[in-house]
């Protein structure tokens, strides 16, 4: 009701606001007038209005970027990027104070003074019916654009600065999904799954309908009916190690009063305009607590994840000659994968087994990229938050999809309340790999030939 309120309030000063202004269009087919007039609209945006103008001016700008095709948009980022930042004269005059007399005030001018204008002007946007919606898809598109113009990331790291405070805990809203949730918001789930593709409505209410199932979302009141993040868990009586059961149609129920394990077994992220905004700790540890709250016999709390990118680690350690993560046997028989059907024979299924597990051991425990940190995404979620390498699971995922992604690799980690913080310390600090005996155990030595070089 008060986020309701809060929008028709600002959709009626936006509207009397835009008597008070001449915001006559450009021509539509004029690509280069329509980014220059956008930009010259967000200088008069900044210059200073009244509340009811300005909220007025910013709708029109949104609703003008809104028209723009792909090459103006791209304008319009290359003028946030090169008249939107820092005023340099400001800057060396607040910094020349500064240093002349460094105290509490003139450091607080000379960080003012290195704010770039594009904060400003975002937060200002943000003023408009819409604006936090709005300002998401932008940056969204934005992302588009940096796959090939770099110069553009210091646009991008301001939306990541703002957003981490406008998405910041405190505004954020724990909803259990159901089947009473309305529709527009199921719908949304379904498009959303990013893990484990939802088929249809019903598939949909084998996953929150019955007693041994629960979804939850963080929502936020500027983005009504818009999930920012939700969690499938399935309720288990073990450490489940693979999905099929759990997203069989026809199953035998857990009576969840007996169940002793909480399965994450999908976190789908919603809103790519947040990527790198990271909320995924917080629904975590609140879905922990909510459903302890009901549940109090659940004492195990694990994921049950993907590791979408160990195919192609593993295809590259196989054409290596200087492999350090695979012995000279592994290799010979980890060529069984090029078989399309070696997971439905059981005797290739066999032989590939242990040295599988032995690669995908090293992947997790040494593998690493360019930053030091873990080379596979999901485990460094779980790593920063907390958790511990559990187990993992062979074949956990037969589907053609896991198959080619991961050789049909799952993994558990393992959420320990009392050691998430010790965990999580461990990691940030020297990105430490907390992991089970069982996993380290795996990783060997490959026992290689001597190479000799020169003959």
């Amino acid at each position: 009701m008060n986020t309701s309120f809060f929008g028709e309030l600002l959709q009626t000063i936006s509207e009397r606001g835009r008597d008070l202004l001449d915001l006559a269009r450009p021509r539509r087919g004029d690509a280069a007038a329509r980014s220059e007039d956008l930009a010259q609209l967000c200088e008069d945006l900044l210059s200073g209005r009244g509340e009811a103008s300005g909220v007025a001016l910013a709708r029109e700008i949104l609703n003008r970027y809104s028209d723009l095709t792909t090459g103006p948009r791209i304008a319009f980022f290359e003028a946030l990027a090169g008249n939107f930042g820092p005023d340099h004269d400001r800057l060396a005059e607040a910094v020349a104070a500064w240093q002349q007399n460094p105290t509490d005030e003139t450091a607080a001018v000379l960080h003012e003074a290195a704010e770039p204008r594009r904060q400003s002007l975002f937060r200002r946007l943000n003023l408009a019916p819409g604006g936090t919606a709005a300002l998401v898809k932008m940056r969204e598109q934005l992302l588009d654009a940096l796959d090939h113009r770099e110069d553009l990331s210091a646009v991008d790291a301001d939306f990541v600065h703002l957003f981490s405070s406008w998405f910041n805990r405190g505004f954020l809203v724990l909803r259990k999904i159901d089947w009473s949730t309305p529709a527009i918001v199921l719908e949304k789930i379904i498009r959303y799954e990013a893990v484990h593709a939802i088929r249809d409505w019903d598939d949909l209410r084998t996953r929150i309908d019955p007693r041994d199932r629960a979804c939850y979302a963080f929502f936020h009141p500027a983005l009504v009916d818009e999930p920012l993040i939700f969690v499938e868990v399935a309720l288990c009586k073990d450490i489940p190690g693979a999905i099929a059961p759990i997203l069989a149609a026809k199953r035998e129920p857990v009576d969840p009063t007996k169940a002793t394990t909480a399965a994450f077994y999908s976190i789908s992220n919603c809103q790519r305009g947040l990527a790198g905004v990271s909320f995924g700790h917080f629904l975590i540890k609140q879905v922990v607590e909510e459903i302890t709250r009901e549940y109090a016999k659940l004492s195990t709390f694990v994921t049950l994840s993907p590791v979408p990118n160990f195919a192609k680690w593993l295809t590259h350690e196989r054409q290596s000659e200087s492999s350090t993560a695979l012995s000279p046997d592994d290799t010979a028989a980890l060529a069984l994968l090029d078989d399309p059907a070696w997971a439905a024979d059981p005797a290739k299924a066999t032989a590939v087994q242990e040295p599988l597990l032995r690669a995908a051991a090293y992947y997790f425990l040494r593998a690493r990229n360019e930053h030091g940190a873990p080379v596979d995404a999901v485990a460094r979620f779980h790593l920063g938050n907390g958790a511990r390498l559990e187990r993992l699971d062979f074949l956990g995922d037969a589907s053609d999809k896991a198959l080619r992604q991961s050789h049909g690799l799952m993994v558990n980690y393992r959420y320990e309340l009392d050691h998430i913080e010790e965990n999580h310390e461990a990691y940030a600090e020297d990105r430490t790999v907390v992991a089970a005996n069982a996993i380290k155990k795996l990783v060997r030595a490959p026992q290689r030939e001597p190479v000799t070089v020169g003959g």
